[in-house]
């Protein structure tokens, strides 16, 4: 695949990101320009490997490969269409995509690993540039009507396989516009909501319907919808924060990262916030290490916070892959985003024990203490210490889906972990009601999102028609 002798020859390169200095000040994506003859280069790193586990390392099972032979071969049209098969929107996760098939590329053994997420991302933008992505509306429409709520990625990659086999299909979404996570969740530096809206003008032109400031379970009656709709599938996210139970909790200031973030997304897109959670002038402290986390601490950069700690609970990951995560695996390693470049100070092994406010109800400071490794995390005497924090985010992960809303009312089983419980085929305990993303399977990647809306929408179109040519 690519040029055989291309790993040999070639290094791999990627875009540099903008300056610090200037991308602090704005909320436009980090990364520079990469000319397509420079992806063409990457693409001829690709080997002849004979098994190639990206294949496995990717959710949605990308053919690899063979786009980035078409890439090196200049034959971008026919890369996007393999691309497409896997992928509904490849712009996306070519952009946010933590880059799994990367980990497992099978170059990566001992040399660097192919730059997948690179060229997945220039394939997607040379298609739209070229404009080879338009609207695929339906040739012909079936009689049967699907209800999805949700319109994260995998509610999304699910309204759009079930459109194009011919299904009508209307996309319920409580917010005020629609793309779920990818709108609210997601920073503007990391994915700029014009690379959604184009996607959701194809699908908008291709027959799909969007209701927006529909919350299903609450002014949307669930009950209308099965009613309505020959099935219903519940892809609304994993919503559920975990939440820190210590003394000082109530504090003015103490609040969720999913409070924070989706009101600086709405003033990007010039809504007018009234108390807006601002970072301006405080300090911050950000508990939790991971993506979201990291999704803070570049938006409190932006708004300018006087200091920005983030604490995580875990010990801190050695810098190249751990003995324990070894190819083709996700490897257990430090991870230095865009955010962390541009400042604030990481903590490990950092647990929170209190905190305390002035006589006005405000967070002044954290209490905490250093902890022992896992699963235990024993505090360790004599290490004990406060910070001063004006505004205290949590970023501690997510529990799940919201249960009390459509779930409860539906009377749905859940598994071991508070999700949606389904069947192999995705179907939910109740006929005709299927759940896909993290409502099903929990927190967890876009990609993994989109492969499973897809493969809901292959199990809808099966129960509905008894057949099904989706994939």
């Amino acid at each position: 695949m690519g040029k055989v002798t291309g790993f040999k020859e070639f290094t791999r390169e990627t875009p540099e990101r903008r300056s610090v200095a200037e991308r602090v000040n704005d909320f436009f994506e980090v990364y520079q320009p990469f000319p397509q003859e420079k992806v063409r280069t990457q693409a001829a790193r690709c080997m002849d490997c004979g098994i190639p586990f990206c294949h496995t390392g990717c959710p949605v099972n990308n053919i690899i490969p063979d786009w980035n032979d078409l890439v090196y071969k200049d034959r971008w049209k026919e890369a996007i269409r393999v691309l497409h098969s896997t992928n509904n929107f490849p712009e996306i996760t070519g952009r946010i995509c933590p880059a799994p098939c990367e980990a497992a590329c099978v170059l990566g053994i001992n040399e660097p690993p192919v730059a997948i997420k690179l060229i997945e991302k220039t394939i997607a933008e040379r298609a739209f540039g070229e404009g080879w992505i338009a609207p695929e509306p339906p040739a012909a429409r079936t009689s049967k009507r699907v209800a999805i709520v949700g319109s994260g990625p995998a509610g999304l990659a699910a309204a759009q396989q079930l459109n194009r086999v011919g299904h009508w299909v209307t996309v319920f979404e409580k917010a005020d516009r629609i793309g779920g996570l990818l709108r609210y969740g997601i920073p503007d530096f990391k994915l700029e909501k014009q690379i959604v809206d184009r996607r959701l003008e194809q699908m908008i032109a291709e027959g799909v319907r969007f209701e927006t400031r529909a919350h299903v379970g609450q002014n949307v009656p669930v009950d209308e919808l099965r009613k309505d709709y020959d099935a219903l599938l519940l892809a609304g996210g994993a919503e559920q924060p975990r939440d820190l139970k210590v003394p000082g909790r109530e504090l003015k200031g103490v609040h969720f990262a999913m409070e924070f973030l989706p009101q600086q997304n709405k003033v990007n897109a010039g809504d007018k916030v009234e108390n807006q959670i601002r970072a301006t002038g405080k300090n911050v402290i950000i508990i939790g290490g991971g993506d979201t986390g990291a999704d803070c601490l570049g938006t409190c950069h932006r708004q300018k916070a006087k200091s920005i700690r983030q604490f995580e609970l875990m010990p801190q990951p050695p810098v190249e892959r751990h003995p324990s995560t070894p190819w083709p695996l996700w490897p257990l390693q430090l991870r230095t985003e865009s955010s962390h470049e541009e400042g604030g100070d990481r903590h490990w092994s950092m647990a929170t024990t209190k905190f305390t406010g002035d006589e006005s109800g405000n967070v002044r400071q954290l209490h905490g203490i250093r902890v022992g490794p896992p699963p235990k995390f024993e505090p360790l005497p004599g290490t004990e210490f406060t910070m001063d924090a004006e505004l205290v985010l949590l970023a501690m992960g997510f529990l799940g889906p919201v249960r009390s809303g459509c779930i409860e009312q539906l009377g749905l089983k859940l598994d071991a972990r508070g999700n949606v419980a389904t069947d192999p085929n995705y179907m939910s305990s109740l006929p005709g009601v299927f759940a896909a993303g993290d409502t099903r399977r929990g927190q967890s990647l876009v990609v993994w999102a989109i492969s499973e809306g897809r493969k809901a929408a292959r199990a809808i179109d099966l129960y509905l028609m008894g057949s099904t040519r989706l994939k």
